[in-house]
This record gives structure tokens, sequence and C-alpha cells, in this order.
């Protein structure tokens, strides 16, 4: 299995009776695996998985993997049980033990009791400003080396030497996406295989083509889309923009997430005319 190019980490649409909608979550993954998406992310952080009940869960997980299915792209599941991901998923997205801070010997020994008993592989979330666990470079070699370990969503926040030492001599077979969507270009100049990024439910084949092919100019004007993006709590601008679009029927998010303002959607609407 190789892990490469665009991941779209999809939002979780609400009707306005507050369900799931999931007619217009159909029609979004679709959307992106049309504009060129390798594959997407179901129950990602972009999902609000922890305000779903597990019946929502589990329907947004079988609907997502039936499109992938029958569209032959690749499904990544976000779960802290990989026994819960269908066997037809590419992989488990997984996150590095946040709030306990178990070291750098405690996480590798943690992901490799998961891999072992985990039905598909695992993609390894490093996300430390959230986490509060830093990981040196010498420790995501370990954990590459790990059997069933066949990734990394990196998002340390910007570019750190740890991040230069590893693009700089990455394990073989071992993918390194890029999950800090404003820095994703140059994270691809790099090396990093590709990206899994909640920016790209808009200007879905700009995304898809600079993870294929680095360009500069492309990368500086998506830098710009991503920042718009992301200047409220994800989903929240996104989901305003994509309702502004008629892609999802309200903007809705559940708490402890609030809308996003009329500014920051009027923003990034501005920034994507600029970038299309």
């Amino acid at each position: 299995m190789t892990l490469t190019g665009l991941y779209v980490p999809l939002i979780t649409p609400f009707a306005a009776d507050g369900s799931v909608a999931l007619d217009a979550l159909e029609r979004l993954a679709h959307d992106v695996l049309g504009a060129g998406a390798s594959g997407v992310v179901a129950l990602g952080t972009t999902g609000e998985p922890s305000s779903l009940s597990p019946a929502e869960r589990s329907t947004v997980v079988d609907l997502l993997a039936g499109v992938c299915t029958d569209l032959g792209r690749q499904l990544i599941v976000g779960t802290s049980d990989p026994a819960e991901v269908p066997a037809s998923a590419a992989a488990a997205l997984t996150l590095v033990p946040p709030f306990v801070r178990p070291g750098e010997d405690g996480v590798v020994a943690y992901f490799s009791a998961l891999a072992a008993r985990s039905p598909v592989p695992l993609v390894i979330y490093h996300v430390p400003y959230r986490t509060a666990q830093p990981l040196s470079a010498a420790t995501l070699r370990r954990l590459a080396a790990v059997p069933g370990v066949a990734g990394l969503k990196l998002a340390v926040g910007g570019i750190d030497a740890d991040t230069i030492d590893l693009l700089a001599g990455p394990p073989a077979g071992f993918a390194i996406l890029g999950g800090d969507d404003v820095v994703i270009s140059p994270l691809l100049a790099l090396g990093a295989a590709g990206g899994i990024l909640a920016s790209a439910h808009l200007a879905t084949a700009s995304f898809a083509r600079l993870t294929r092919s680095w360009d500069a100019g492309l990368g500086h004007r998506l830098a710009r889309l991503s920042a718009a993006l992301f200047a409220e709590p994800n989903p929240a601008v996104v989901k305003a923009v994509l309702h502004e679009q008629g892609r999802i029927p309200t903007p809705d998010v559940r708490l402890p997430l609030l809308p996003a303002s009329k500014e920051s959607t009027r923003t990034a609407l501005d920034r994507l005319s600029e970038t299309l």
C-alpha cells in the first residue's frame, strides 16, 4: 500500500434538524475524489468526531467506505481503536496519546502494541501543540520501523529542525504527510509524500496538483487560502464557505465549536476567488 498525494479529512455536514446530512457528505466525498484527491479521511478532527454519537460515527465510516470502494480510492479512518476500522480501509489515523505525556519510549511502545493488534496499517498523527508530547526525528524513525506503521501525519506547527532532519532522510516505505495546511508547500518542497489537508475541501484540484508536482507560486496562493480557512477553530470557516457555495445544507458546527463569523467567511471567500 502506498499513501501519497492529497487526502481530504471530510467535515461532517449537519442538516437543519441537527442530524448528519448524509447526502451532502456523500456529495462532498465524490466532489473531492473527482477533483483528484487520493482519498478521504473519515472522523478526523475536522469531522468533529467527539460530538458524534457512536451510531453517527459508524454511519459516516460506512458511507465513506462505500464511496471509496466504488471509486477505487483510499479511506483513512481517524480512531484510537483500529479494531473499529473496516478491512477495506487503507489505514487508521491514530493520535499520539494526548495529555498523559508518556515520553518518547512510551509512544514507541504504545504504537508497537497498537499496530500488532490492528487489522489495518497505522498512520500516526503527530501534533505536539495539541498532545503536549514532542518527538524527535530519531524517535519518528523508530516509529517508522514498527511493523504495521505505514506513515505519519506531521503537524508540528511549522518547519522545525526535526522536520528538516526527518525529511532529509525519510525512512523507506514510510509516508510523511503534511498536516499543517499553511506550510504544506514548503513541506512538499522538502520531500513530503503528500498531505492531509482540511483546506482542500476548497480548490481541491489545485491542492491535488500541488501534492503531485510542487509549484512555489501555487503553494503561496493556497497558503493564503489555508490561513483564511483556519482563522477560527476548524472546521467552522470551511463549513461556512461550503454553505455559501450551496454544497452543504447548513454551516452548523456542534459545541464546543461556534459558527464562523461573517468577516472570516468573507475573507476566505475572497482568498478562494484569488486561487481559482
